[in-house]
């Protein structure tokens, strides 16, 4: 046998697989119903229809606008690589606990050797029908399996050969070219070759295999040798199965559930270090962690947490207490919304990301300043919880104290409002150095002693003269303002329309101000 004589190959074809797999994707909020007619549009055309949409007329390569007025009522998604990748990595897995061995074509396509599952389950077609039962079994209708030589023919006979009512379609061996001759020369998947060979007069592929190689190496060069030699059966290509990723995650089941925090802890002490250890066998060390809680009721909880270096496994023990802790201190006491109400039955623990265990490693000289920090803030929040530690951030808003964000040690900074987005009203620098978490109040009153105020032109009542703030009268030397902030003027119930003001009283300490329906409270003071 020649050493580039093409290999039997069994391939597994998912028509519309894009689509399959936004009705399976289980991220979204609202999965779409397959029945539902759908289109995935990538650059402007159709790349992948449902079954309904075709019958109203939509087809691959449509333009959008040409879709839509086929069928009016079609719902349009964005093509996502990553989510059809993500999708279909399951599915493999379960190919693969049939027939080890699969190759990846592309989301939706796979390669197997047929030789293997043939001789184990009695037969080429008798190994194709295990398998699409199993995909049957996974929910996946309409699968279509084509056995051949090489991998070229195998998908070809997947595509054209294979029908829903028989699913199975098998090339002997040896025909490969005289199933391949009657296919028109677009299934080379080569616009541009096939635009040049149809104005030739090029239709099949069987024409295309007829030409002289010598004369297709001279006008097409290496690439149209290669599709040359596809198209007269001739696929030297290898199916090169993937190597399947390591099983990194570690999960414990609870039989029973156990409704105390500790409890759960102690249980995952093992699984911890197993789960530290399994990374360091592969010189990685995990810098953020998913955690997945199942209640006894079928409840869920998740939440990817966050290290500051990288975990080890009494800190993967401690995320795990923490996140039942803010579920619920004891379980079964009424959790919070989202999270757990009953006992945990089962826990998951899976790395999110990970990285070189090198670029962890301790110096060479001792630890530095910063390596001492995080060790021994990371032992406080050990002892005292998750917010036991944190640590400032500056975030976006127009009032000083909502700037203000307190981050967990180790977590990355969220803020619900973005600094770098326009803050009309909001307070430019430099800022005050000293912010009062609750504004303090204060009493504003002129030379009369009456209270000053802000009408409703913006004008003040009167100069400021005397600052009361926790019962000391303070001389005012120089002030500056009003300045108005007004949100939310559209909510009665949530707007606000208050005044600052910038004074500076007679010990040379200057205060920011705000007057707020003829209240006066302080929100900082410049130090």
């Amino acid at each position: 046998m020649r050493a580039d004589a093409p290999v039997r190959s069994l391939v597994l074809w998912f028509p519309d697989w894009p689509v399959t797999a936004l009705t399976r994707d289980g991220s979204l909020p609202e999965p779409l119903d397959a029945a539902l007619p759908i289109a995935v549009m990538e650059h402007n055309a159709v790349v992948a229809c449902s079954a309904s949409a075709r019958a109203e007329g939509v087809r691959r390569g449509q333009r959008r606008r040409d879709a839509q007025a086929r069928c009016p009522r079609l719902t349009v998604v964005a093509a996502d690589p990553v989510r059809d990748h993500r999708v279909f990595a399951p599915i493999v897995a379960g190919i693969e606990e049939r027939a080890p061995g699969v190759q990846i074509v592309r989301a939706g396509l796979c390669a197997l050797r047929a030789r293997g599952p043939a001789r184990y389950y009695g037969g080429e077609a008798e190994a194709a029908h295990v398998l699409l039962g199993t995909l049957r079994d996974l929910g996946l209708e309409g699968t279509r399996a084509g056995i051949a030589d090489g991998p070229f023919t195998a998908e070809q006979a997947a595509r054209v050969g294979a029908t829903p009512t028989e699913p199975v379609f098998l090339v002997p061996s040896g025909g490969a070219a005289g199933f391949l001759a009657p296919l028109p020369i677009a299934s080379l998947e080569d616009p541009e070759l096939a635009g040049l060979l149809a104005r030739l007069g090029v239709q099949t592929l069987g024409d295309f295999a007829a030409m002289e190689a010598d004369r297709v190496r001279e006008r097409f060069g290496e690439r149209g040798i290669r599709l040359h030699a596809l198209s007269a059966g001739r696929d030297s290509r290898a199916v090169e199965p993937r190597v399947p990723p390591p099983e990194l995650h570690r999960e414990v089941v609870f039989e029973p559930p156990l409704e105390i925090a500790d409890q759960v802890a102690f249980g995952m002490r093992m699984a911890a270090d197993a789960f530290i250890a399994n990374l360091g066998a592969l010189d990685l060390v995990c810098t953020e962690l998913r955690v997945e809680l199942t209640g006894e009721r079928g409840e869920h909880s998740e939440r990817v947490w966050l290290h500051p270096g990288s975990f080890d496994a009494a800190s993967v023990v401690d995320r795990v207490r923490w996140q039942l802790g803010e579920d619920a201190g004891k379980l079964g006491g009424g959790g919070s919304e989202g999270g757990l109400r009953s006992g945990v039955a089962r826990v998951r623990i899976a790395p999110a990301a990970v990285d070189a265990a090198s670029h962890h490693a301790p110096a060479i000289f001792g630890a530095g300043t910063d390596e001492r920090v995080h060790h021994a803030l990371s032992r406080v929040q050990a002892m005292l919880g998750h917010r036991g530690v944190l640590t400032p951030a500056i975030g976006g808003g127009r009032w000083l104290a909502e700037r203000q964000v307190l981050v967990p040690w180790g977590d990355r900074v969220v803020v619900d409002k973005e600094r770098a987005r326009p803050w009309p009203g909001s307070l430019p620098d430099p800022l005050p150095g000293t912010v009062f978490a609750e504004p303090v109040p204060v009493e504003v009153s002129a030379e009369t002693g009456a209270a000053v105020g802000v009408d409703r032109r913006g004008r003040v009542t009167g100069a400021p003269t005397v600052l009361t703030e926790g019962g000391r009268r303070r001389d005012i030397e120089a002030w500056a303002g009003p300045w108005p902030v007004i949100e939310r003027g559209w909510d009665a119930a949530r707007s606000r329309h208050a005044h600052r003001f910038q004074i500076v009283d007679a010990d040379q300490t200057a205060w920011l101000l705000v007057c707020e329906n003829d209240r006066w409270s302080a929100e900082a003071r410049y130090d």
